[in-house]
């Protein structure tokens, strides 16, 4: 059973329940002096806490997407996630491997509430690969609309992250198929994905080097794996990226760095440079001008200002970038065009992000255009 399976979260929470149970009863007995007594003790309090702990950290881990998998908790997942294909075109750089609905209220055919492929993308530049979910709206099946080009965006976790929490959790498919509707949003293929493309490494989509090459296979073998698949615009006006967290820093970076691959990016609770710690290890290969660059701060003191459209999201209380978030802001000249979500209040979570989301889209949406 995985690791977000619900049959593994309901187990831990009968065991909670059982061990608690066992524990009251047999106190008594338990109650006694000698080495035996104190020793059963230890040994029913030890295994009703373990027990309560695995329930809790189950239940968060099901509910925000931290680990999707036993591997990925125990980062036993040393590959670099290069797609292996079976009696398939080896060359082919984007396979779908399953479909779903979008699950919205009055739902149906693709035609009334869009489609949900899950695929999985292989770089040919990088040789790295993910899986990924594309969401694909309305209008993409519609008679009307069957020659046309759509824009896209990557929709991005944080880090370690799923791209299931993208669905389930933040409801990107679902608030685009409604504020399209509601024609808030213009029509526009998501390709959500999480930015851990070399698991249990967190790369903060850095090309390292001598390593994973994180950032050329976002801004590049992504594009290119999408465009080869679905009818997407091929330049950088039709494609934006968004993303929480770690995925707001990647967003804001791309844009920044890579005018020419997306033109619009929106980072919600995003840094503005890549941390180094245990799970990134030495990001930078001990190049600081390397780790300058991929600081955003920076950039704006010491590059010239990319033709980009971006958005940056924060709090005036629970957020830890906010004063980073106003100097970014202060500090942004044109050609850059610069737009803000600020809460009053609002943690590093799922609730300040599904706050967030559909405002993000929107504004994102409307900065895309697609060829004619």
């Amino acid at each position: 059973m995985g690791l977000t399976s619900k049959k593994v979260l309901l187990l831990a929470i009968v065991a909670t329940i059982a061990l608690f149970t066992l524990t009251v009863w047999f106190w008594p007995r338990l109650g006694r002096r000698g080495t035996r007594a104190v020793l059963g003790r230890i040994g029913v309090l030890l295994a009703t806490q373990l027990s309560i702990l695995a329930a809790g950290g189950l239940t968060a881990n099901n509910y925000f997407g931290f680990y999707g998998s036993w591997a990925d908790l125990f980062g036993t997942n040393t590959d670099m996630g290069i797609v292996v294909d079976h009696g398939q075109d080896a060359s082919a750089q984007l396979h779908v491997v399953g479909s779903q609905g979008v699950g919205v209220p009055g739902g149906g055919s693709p035609k009334r509430s869009g489609r949900i492929d899950k695929v999985q993308i292989r770089g040919k530049t990088t040789g790295l690969g993910s899986p990924a979910y594309v969401y694909l709206p309305p209008q993409y099946f519609q008679k009307r609309h069957a020659s046309k080009e759509f824009p896209a965006a990557v929709v991005l976790t944080g880090f370690p992250g799923t791209a299931e929490n993208l669905i389930t959790r933040l409801r990107y498919p679902q608030t685009a198929t409604e504020h399209i509707e509601a024609g808030t949003m213009k029509p526009t293929i998501l390709v959500m994905m999480r930015p851990t493309v070399a698991p249990p490494r967190d790369t903060e989509c850095v090309d390292v080097p001598e390593g994973p090459q994180t950032e050329t296979f976002f801004t590049r073998d992504v594009r290119a794996a999408i465009g080869s698949h679905y009818r997407v615009g091929e330049k950088a006006r039709s494609w934006g990226v968004i993303g929480n967290s770690t995925g707001g820093y990647c967003a804001l970076k791309m844009a920044m760095r890579h005018p020419q691959s997306f033109s619009a990016a929106a980072a919600l609770s995003g840094t503005y440079k890549a941390p180094l710690d245990a799970t990134t290890g030495d990001l930078f290969g001990g190049s600081k001008q390397l780790e300058r660059e991929n600081d955003m701060l920076w950039r704006l003191n010491h590059q010239p200002m990319p033709p980009v459209s971006v958005l940056v999201a924060t709090s005036k209380k629970g957020e830890h970038n906010y004063k980073d978030t106003l100097t970014f802001i202060s500090k942004a000249k044109k050609p850059m065009k610069v737009s803000s979500i600020i809460l009053k209040s609002g943690g590093h979570n799922t609730n300040t992000w599904n706050r967030e989301v559909p405002a993000a889209l929107d504004w994102l949406s409307n900065r895309l255009s697609a060829p004619r």
